[in-house]
């Protein structure tokens, strides 16, 4: 044990400053743009553990907690959840440093489900080893 908290071993799979142009009406950052971070990350770790191309088939229990706001800094965390024969499920959990606030602040999570491929694009096995 190295005396660190689980928090401070995790790292995002993606981390990023969101830019003006992903500002919606309301000067928060547009949920579609933080969307497609989520799809993005949850992509990296399907191919990872599958060793392979995927395809993103469904987004779950996605859930908007507190917005976005210009200047945060944007943490993307992922986690395997559930392993099937040919897809996989993918938890995430956004999180944003705000300039003033010491502590992360949750801001959106869900789960992504994805499904392995073949060459031919196809769902393939996943192999489990």
């Amino acid at each position: 044990m190295n005396g660190l908290d689980d928090t401070c071993k995790r790292q995002p799979t993606i981390r990023t400053i969101p830019n003006i142009s992903n500002l919606n009406s309301n000067g928060h950052i547009f949920g579609g743009w933080i969307l497609s971070q989520m799809d993005s990350a949850a992509g990296v770790e399907a191919i990872r553990y599958v060793k392979g191309p995927v395809a993103t088939v469904a987004v779950e229990a996605m859930k908007f907690h507190a917005p976005v706001l210009p200047g945060d800094w944007l943490s993307v965390y992922t986690g395997v959840t559930r392993v099937g024969t040919t897809s996989i499920t993918i938890n995430i959990e956004v999180t944003v440093m705000r300039q003033g606030v010491e502590e992360e602040i949750k801001v959106t999570e869900g789960d992504f489900i994805f499904v392995a491929l073949d060459e031919n694009h196809r769902p393939r096995k996943i192999n489990r080893d």
